[in-house]
């Protein structure tokens, strides 16, 4: 009887061993490579902007503009990132018809330090802003209309 009880303690402690690398292995599997890894999906808001960020790239709105970048925005191992993304300005009052937005080419970039984000927009030498994000919180824009 005491050969089946160690043997089951033994099964017993095995399995339990067994769970818990399975457990560390699936956590360390989803788990960015170290020294680069991606920007959190989902909205990340602030004065004037919101960044909507998915796995393609970013949507952005702005007060009197809006953006897209359309690349996975990569992190290098310090968190900062500079990717390539349009700026579209955009005005009050009514848009006629046929009226084409002009979307210039811009820089988007920054550092992220856990749900906070620095980034600079700029569009050639000129900075159009330079903002602070949390991620999950509201923007606070006004929409020029």
């Amino acid at each position: 009887m005491s050969k089946r009880i160690t043997r089951s303690t033994l099964i017993k402690n095995s399995l339990i061993v067994v769970f818990a690398l399975c457990g560390v292995l699936l956590q360390a599997g989803t788990r960015a490579a170290p020294g680069a890894s991606a920007v959190a999906t989902g909205a990340w808001g602030g004065e004037h902007i919101i960044l909507q960020v998915s796995e393609k790239g970013a949507d952005v709105e702005f007060d009197c503009a809006h953006g897209q970048v359309t690349q996975q925005i990569t992190l290098d191992k310090h968190g900062d990132f500079d990717v390539a993304g349009t700026f579209t300005p955009e005005h009050g009052g009514p848009v006629r018809r046929d009226e084409k937005a002009q979307s210039a080419s811009a820089r988007y970039s920054g550092h992220v330090d856990g749900d906070t984000m620095s980034l600079t927009v700029t569009l050639g030498e000129e900075k159009v802003g330079i903002y602070t994000l949390t991620r999950g919180s509201r923007a606070n824009i006004t929409k020029c209309r």
